[in-house]
């Protein structure tokens, strides 16, 4: 690290990589954000960094939970839309495990953090630059996805759901009002527009 760069542990990320003990996460946020082709957002960057310390916090307490049940308790800790019943739940399995829920939600950093961590005290940056739509749309096709297997693995671990093996298939129509054809977004852009070309 350049000398001229200012100490990680005057931020709050840095000081919370150096008391939670989560060498290497720094420079893994680094990597995600400033990935070419499948970049993280600083909300999602918050998020991963939030989980390891519940994660870290659990695991120190001897409470062994699973990558699911990360997310469960986090959101239920931070998402509005958590009911009572879940909010209540989770503080007090994690306060029975003698952690400090109050001080582990004072801990917990927001996407601002994340980039002042990246920016000023570890120089990263990431160039702008336009991807293919097509590219784009498929990424977050995948991300639909991934969020929406996660969310059903959340609900059947929780029993509100009964389900098997469950495959996610996210299908992107595209409708035009004009010439009133509809495409899926693949074939839209293979044929190179709608029938309005025509």
């Amino acid at each position: 690290m350049p000398d001229d760069r200012p100490n990680p542990t005057n931020s709050k990320v840095g000081r919370l990589i150096e008391s939670y003990g989560l060498n290497g996460l720094g420079e893994e946020l680094e990597d995600r954000w400033t990935d070419d082709e499948d970049a993280d957002s600083l909300r999602t960057l918050a998020d991963v960094f939030n989980h390891e310390l519940l994660k870290t916090a659990a695991t120190d307490a001897g409470l062994d939970l699973l990558d699911g049940e990360v997310k469960t308790f986090y959101d239920a800790l931070v998402e509005d839309d958590a009911t009572g019943a879940e909010r209540t739940r989770a503080r007090g399995r994690l306060e029975r495990a003698g952690i400090d829920v109050d001080g582990l939600q004072d801990d917990f950093v927001s996407h601002q953090a994340v980039h002042t961590y990246l920016t000023s005290y570890r120089g990263a940056s990431k160039e702008r630059k336009r991807s293919d739509p097509t590219e784009r749309v498929q990424r977050l096709r995948g991300r639909l996805a991934a969020v929406t297997e996660s969310a059903i693995e959340s609900a059947a671990n929780q029993d509100e759901i009964v389900v098997g093996s469950p495959d996610v298939l996210v299908d992107v129509q595209v409708f035009c009002a004009d010439c009133g054809s509809q495409y899926s977004f693949d074939e839209l852009v293979e044929r190179g527009g709608c029938d309005c070309q025509q």
